[in-house]
């Protein structure tokens, strides 16, 4: 038998053992397995080492075989999480209390707003402990209107009966807190978002920029991640100084940003690349990475993967980046939706000398690692995921 089957039957038998033996069971609830493996793999690790059973309820898109490969057992589940149809809610709905009734776990985990809440409504139906993450507003609970009215009732009842909920930013919180949308009883506590993980993002030694500086927008092609405002500077600054290069990796899925992509792009003032499985090489490529969103975030994780990898920022005054950044100390913080304070900023950074650059950097690895490190999420799950049991 091959050292990976060896692996895999051997995890399968454990499981088993696990399943059968009643051990402590723990179901994450999700949007998809990328989702889950990109920022939530040492907390699942943790939590497999404490000797917890782990079960993923999400869609399985990329990276299912490593969480497999860790212990996980997968479900299959189709959150629909960008469209508003109610009867794909109903169905999510119907589905998750399916689940938890076969799988009756003994605390459940949920992230991102429909597991957050047809998956907490599930759970407080069962009287199972459940333990929600705020990864953020998202546009339908942030904007007014009637959709937000609906999403506020909503997410009040779906987190009432949590155990505990975690919040990424102290806005989010305060959010939750000015229209009325916790319990009495409800526990919160503030994370530092996802965190970073410094072991896979590392220090990367800051590049030579004498034949050009490289900056980088890196996020899907959202008009709220600021994909315009970065594109206006792009242009405005290629034409002074032409050797610097605006780079953008996200994934574009909006036919009409891929024409104003692929423009911009023969105008030469762009590079689009496309959607990147890895990072790292991107980030020991550029000199600064540009983050102009306006998007409710939750916790920014390209701007942590940028400072954790020594690169100076430059993003908005806005929740979920503004923790991040110290303006001047390790990159620059702008207003939001403001086209020539980017400019503004992009100017300042080029008009450092390349060590001053390098000093932001290191800055941002050291801010990082005593503020963001995944580590400090890692022991607040495992502490209130005991309690919750």
């Amino acid at each position: 038998m091959s050292k990976n089957k060896w692996l895999s039957f051997h995890l399968v038998v454990k499981n088993f053992v696990r399943y059968n033996m009643k051990q402590k069971h723990i179901l994450v609830l999700s949007n998809d397995t990328t989702n889950v493996y990109n920022f939530r793999l040492e907390v699942l690790k943790e939590l497999i080492n404490q000797d917890f059973l782990i079960t993923v309820v999400s869609e399985i898109l990329k990276h299912g075989d490593k969480l497999e490969a860790i212990g996980c057992r997968l479900l299959d589940i189709h959150v629909a999480r960008r469209k508003t149809n109610p009867f794909q809610d109903v169905k999510l709905f119907h589905n998750y209390l399916t689940i938890l009734r076969k799988e009756n776990p003994d605390v459940v985990l949920t992230y991102n707003i429909k597991p957050n809440i047809y998956g907490g409504l599930a759970c407080r139906l069962l009287k199972i402990p459940y333990l929600p993450n705020i990864t953020g507003l998202g546009t339908a609970l942030e904007t007014p209107g009637w959709l937000q009215r609906i999403a506020k009732r909503l997410y009040k009842i779906g987190v009432a009966g949590a155990a505990c909920i975690f919040f990424q930013n102290e806005e989010n919180l305060n959010f939750f807190r000015t229209n009325k949308l916790l319990s009495k009883n409800n526990k919160t506590k503030l994370l530092p978002g996802s965190g970073v993980s410094l072991e896979k993002f590392k220090y990367l030694p800051y590049p030579d920029d004498s034949n050009g500086i490289e900056f980088l927008f890196a996020s899907r092609i959202l008009k709220e991640k600021g994909i315009d405002i970065y594109l206006h500077a792009a242009e405005k600054i290629t034409e002074k100084y032409p050797e610097t290069t605006f780079h953008i990796c996200g994934l574009c899925d909006d036919e009409k940003y891929l024409e104003i992509l692929k423009k911009a792009e023969n105008n030469g003032y762009i590079e689009y690349h496309g959607e990147q499985k890895d990072m790292i090489p991107w980030y020991r490529r550029i000199h600064c990475l540009v983050h102009p969103t306006y998007y409710p975030e939750g916790m920014s994780n390209v701007l942590l993967e940028a400072s954790a990898s020594g690169r100076p920022i430059i993003t908005t005054d806005r929740a979920g980046c503004r923790e991040i950044v110290d303006d001047g100390k390790n990159g620059f913080m702008i207003p939001i939706r403001n086209n020539e304070a980017l400019v503004k900023a992009i100017n300042e950074f080029m008009l450092l000398d390349l060590n001053s650059k390098k000093l932001i950097g290191e800055y941002g690895r050291m801010k990082v690692e005593k503020e963001f490190s995944r580590s400090i999420v890692v022991d607040i799950y495992l502490n209130e995921v005991r309690k919750a049991i």
